[in-house]
């Protein structure tokens, strides 16, 4: 069990990070974070050995973020992604600001599986496979949608679309 405690040590970061991308607050995100986990120590027996553990993991944080929502139909408010720590010696231009900020707020707009899908590869490098056995669709699926999404933040970040074009296809 102590190889597994390691493990799990490691992963608690990545997965705070894709809840807080998820839930928009880091409180709910802890709370998600620890039912998730919650979820995974009761169901381990369920896991399949060969399966890789941070797929595994972030597939229940997905799905308790999804029936968290449903239940409750409201999103928190977003945290803060541009945070000055005192260590930072540099002060960034209001141009690359004015873009960073432009592109976040395009991301925000995204629906919570495109955020989620980009995420996921981008950020965390999960594999489509991965993603796949998450979502619990094919590869292609997974490929599609991410092309979409890639096509829709660039849309939203040149100010191209509105949010009602990016409705969820299922």
């Amino acid at each position: 069990m102590n190889g597994l405690d390691e493990q799990l040590r490691e992963l608690l970061p990545r997965m705070r990070r894709f809840a807080l991308s998820l839930t928009r607050d880091a409180p709910s995100a802890d709370d998600l974070v620890q039912s998730s986990l919650e979820k995974a120590l009761t169901s381990w027996g369920g896991k399949r050995p060969e399966g890789d553990l941070r797929a595994w993991l972030f597939a229940i944080l997905y799905r308790q973020f999804l029936d968290a929502h449903r239940r409750s139909r409201r999103y928190s408010r977003m945290l803060e992604l541009f945070t000055r720590s005192k260590e930072d010696d540099f002060e960034p231009s209001v141009e690359r600001t004015v873009v960073a900020r432009s592109t976040l707020d395009a991301f925000q707009r995204l629906n919570t599986e495109q955020r989620a899908l980009l995420l996921w590869v981008s950020v965390e490098g999960l594999s489509y496979n991965d993603c796949a056995e998450i979502l619990g669709v094919p590869v292609g699926t997974v490929m599609s949608r991410l092309s979409r999404a890639r096509q829709a933040l660039r849309l939203l970040s040149d100010g191209e679309i509105n949010t009602t074009m990016l409705g969820i296809v299922k």
